[in-house]
């Protein structure tokens, strides 16, 4: 067997979308090298694939499959008490391959990382390096922290003031209350932040970071007066805890970018709002306008993710909003959502198009909005967005491309249009398209040629053929059409050496 042939041959198969369970299984041995780990991070896998990693002796193999953001979080609740550290930590730490879709870990799962008293057997990572992991990888919901401040266990009512300022009032005041002495400490030493003498005490430690500080904390008048002094009116205008005097002041600013950051506020006051209406710059005017939506600070942070990003925003996927057994809700109702959906100001429209809890009937409407950061955003973030939608910002936004290929609902026929296209990138997912009459096997691209020969409507023959060129050995192994005797070979000839290839 030539070399040139057996990682083509072995990445193929592991990325075959019609491969059986018993085949996949195969590639987990050591012999199929990088193609086996490949496998366990890069693609859905049936269940069955799936506990035989989570079962490996190797702990690579669980390591892979611990970064992999195919499979089901619930089904990755095992490697949360692996033997091994760095297991725990690649979970912990989320998917390593870029990807705007952050999922939230279940809580069961969170809670057995949070609160496991050793790193793992193998001492790699010590259980508060994996926590400082977790705690940094957007995989903890709010929902979660809000649920901890109520838990019997006194370690799990700590962690619930990591995220002070985001619990409602009674439950910081249940804290600095609460019967153990630990978690009173605990929420005491947050609650700094909400005390502006503590915070004007604390302020020279931060050095570089007072922005930071100016923009979250509760500040004195000699801390406001800073700000203005230092010219750092920017995180003041976006801090909810900006006295009122300090808005007038804000609202008249030269700077438009701050004079929207005001407008943008739900606790503006009729007057000063009626001033901004009036604002020579038009963004500063539109956030005026939309002012009466964001009734609550939840509203407003769900229009801050959107207002003023562009179509090419790629910001992370997380928790726009959020429905649990947890009062209060963690986000705005669907009812305002919906409300949104058909205001007559594009930036709401985005804001509900970004929503997937949006229903079927809004979602064809938005699908045909005049805007087109609507269309986009409503195609990266919703799940019942129409498949032409998916194709046509996947043509025409080249940035949303790796999002959006990996979205279950992206379509993978209908592509026959495009084979002559410009892009490559989109002349190969043409080129995939079984619809697609003649696979362009000879195009200038080799991309383009690898994915025409995972095509399914090619004749066996062919696929013969480009299973022994180097070029196309790869998209060959990867083709639906091969049967499972034969992708048993293709593993025979490349894991045992076996020296001919039956046809």
């Amino acid at each position: 067997m030539s070399d040139s042939l057996r990682e083509p041959w072995l990445r193929g198969v592991a990325f075959n979308p019609a491969a059986p369970s018993d085949v996949l299984i195969r590639l987990l041995d050591r012999a199929a090298g990088e193609a086996g780990l490949q496998m366990c991070e890069g693609r859905d896998l049936p269940d069955a694939v799936i506990d035989a990693a989570l079962r490996h002796p190797d702990y690579v193999i669980r390591r892979a499959l611990a970064q992999n953001r195919y499979v089901a979080p619930a089904r990755l609740a095992p490697l949360a008490t692996d033997p091994s550290g760095l297991v725990r930590g690649w979970l912990a730490s989320g998917p390593r391959r870029y990807s705007r879709w952050v999922r939230p870990l279940p809580d069961d799962v969170l809670v057995t990382l949070l609160t496991a008293q050793d790193g793992g057997e193998d001492g790699k990572l010590t259980a508060k390096e994996i926590i400082g992991e977790i705690d940094s990888s957007r995989q903890i919901p709010l929902s979660f922290f809000r649920s901890l401040a109520g838990r019997e266990d006194p370690e799990l009512r700590i962690r619930a003031t990591w995220r002070w300022q985001s619990l409602p009032p009674a439950q910081r005041v249940a804290l600095l209350d609460d019967p153990d002495p630990a978690v009173r400490e605990a929420a005491h030493d947050r609650n700094w932040a909400l005390d502006p003498e503590r915070v004007e005490a604390r302020l020279p430690s931060f050095g570089a970071r007072n922005s930071f500080v100016f923009a979250t904390c509760a500040l004195s008048p000699a801390l406001v007066e800073q700000c203005f002094a230092d010219g750092e009116v920017l995180p003041l205008a976006r801090n909810r805890h900006t006295p009122v005097y300090a808005l007038d002041r804000l609202a008249r600013h030269p700077d438009a970018e701050v004079r929207a950051s005001v407008a943008a506020r739900p606790d503006v006051g009729p007057e000063l709002m009626a001033e901004l209406r009036e604002d020579p710059v038009e963004y500063v005017r539109m956030c005026a306008r939309v002012h009466p939506f964001p009734r609550t600070w939840a509203e407003y942070d769900v229009i801050d993710r959107v207002i003023g990003h562009g179509p090419d925003c790629t910001c992370p996927i997380t928790e726009p909003f959020t429905t649990s057994d947890t009062e209060p809700a963690v986000g705005p109702s669907p009812d305002w959502f919906a409300a949104c959906a058909v205001s007559g100001e594009p930036v709401l429209r985005r804001v509900a198009a970004s929503w997937p809890g949006l229903s079927a009937e809004l979602v064809e409407t938005l699908a045909r909005d005049d805007d087109e950061e609507v269309r986009i955003r409503l195609a990266c973030h919703h799940p019942l967005a129409p498949p032409p939608l998916l194709l046509d910002v996947f043509v025409t936004r080249p940035v949303h491309r790796p999002h959006l290929v990996a979205l279950p609902a992206f379509p993978r026929t209908g592509w026959a249009h495009l084979i002559g296209h410009p892009d490559p990138e989109v002349r190969a997912l043409a080129a995939a398209d079984p619809a697609v009459p003649d696979p362009p096997l000879e195009d200038p691209d080799a991309s383009v040629r690898r994915a025409a020969a995972t095509n399914p409507s090619l004749s066996p023959e062919a696929v013969e053929t480009l299973l022994a060129d180097p070029c196309t050995a790869e998209g060959a192994a990867a083709n639906p059409a091969l049967s499972v005797p034969r992708l048993h070979a293709l593993l025979d000839h490349c894991l045992n050496g076996t020296a001919t290839l039956p046809t």
